[in-house]
């Protein structure tokens, strides 16, 4: 189908691509962009899901930064009742994001989450999502007023990263059961120290290196496991099969117990400056840009 794009959201892979370390998948466009909100205003002929004029979101491998994409019917769900369209735009990416890393982790409720980077987009919708589904939430930001925050939204601790160790928060909490991390290499052995036993490590992001050295023999003591996920490059049918969870499981708790955080909107001409704004670490949520 093709949508008239909203809003398109705003993503650190964005800034990754076009710094050139994070190509497209193959068939992909060119052009950045992971989700977009918007109108339906074609439809091929098969396509059975939506309507000409219903409002959608889309989860993309490519492309949003456009006033119309092309989108398999698949990757497309409706804007949830109660949720503005523009609002809607910076939803999709990071629910199917943090859907399909619990379902890695096999999390459930009752459980201790850790999710580092909570002040972002995944990481504030990861608060909102693991509180509804009955876990107990920590949650990383730099700065105390951005700890605060990820209270607001559900966190049962902000963690100011600036000012206390995260490790001693989680060991005097019994250790994380599931750890969400963007941060990657510089809190590899970190994240080792504060996960419960038999707990899983879901690195999600690299924001800070690649390359760690893994003390394998706290590894095996804990029986934990460390989880490598991506979105992006995921075939097709996977990617079908994490948006029709996202329905049945986030969408009845949207817009009421989660909804997208929106720090602001740029027009999509001035993207450079959404970027920079992005990298410059003051953002807490999401960023649009709109056609």
């Amino acid at each position: 189908m093709l949508i008239r794009v909203a809003a398109a959201g705003v993503n650190r892979a964005d800034l990754l691509q076009a710094a050139g370390h994070y190509p497209p998948p193959a068939g992909a466009p060119d052009h950045l962009g992971l989700e977009v909100s918007g109108t339906v205003v074609a439809t091929g002929a098969a396509t059975h899901s939506h309507r000409v004029g219903d409002e959608v979101v889309a989860l993309l491998a490519g492309g949003g930064y456009a006033d119309t994409v092309a989108v398999h019917e698949d990757l497309v769900l409706p804007v949830p009742a109660g949720l503005g369209l523009v609002e809607a735009g910076g939803l999709m990416e990071a629910a199917c994001t943090v859907w399909s890393n619990f379902r890695a982790a096999d999390a459930v409720a009752g459980q201790t989450l850790l999710v580092h980077g909570g002040s972002g987009g995944v990481g504030s919708l990861a608060i909102q999502m693991g509180a509804a589904m009955g876990m107990r939430v920590f949650a990383t930001a730099g700065g105390a007023a951005r700890a605060a925050r990820c209270e607001e939204f559900g966190a049962a601790r902000g963690i100011d990263h600036r000012e206390e160790d995260f490790v001693d928060v989680m060991r005097e909490a019994g250790g994380a059961d599931v750890t969400l991390d963007v941060v990657g290499a510089a809190y590899l052995s970190r994240n080792l120290a504060a996960v419960a036993p038999g707990g899983a490590l879901v690195v999600i992001g690299m924001q800070k290196g690649a390359k760690a050295e893994l003390d394998l023999g706290r590894l095996l003591a804990k029986r934990a496991r460390i989880i490598g996920t991506t979105l992006r490059a995921r075939p097709h049918a996977e990617k079908a099969a994490i948006v029709a969870g996202v329905a049945r499981d986030v969408w009845p708790l949207v817009p009421g117990r989660v909804s997208p955080v929106v720090h602001g909107t740029y027009p999509l001409a001035d993207a450079s400056a959404a970027h920079s704004a992005l990298a410059e670490g003051g953002v807490f949520g999401k960023l649009l840009l709109l056609p």
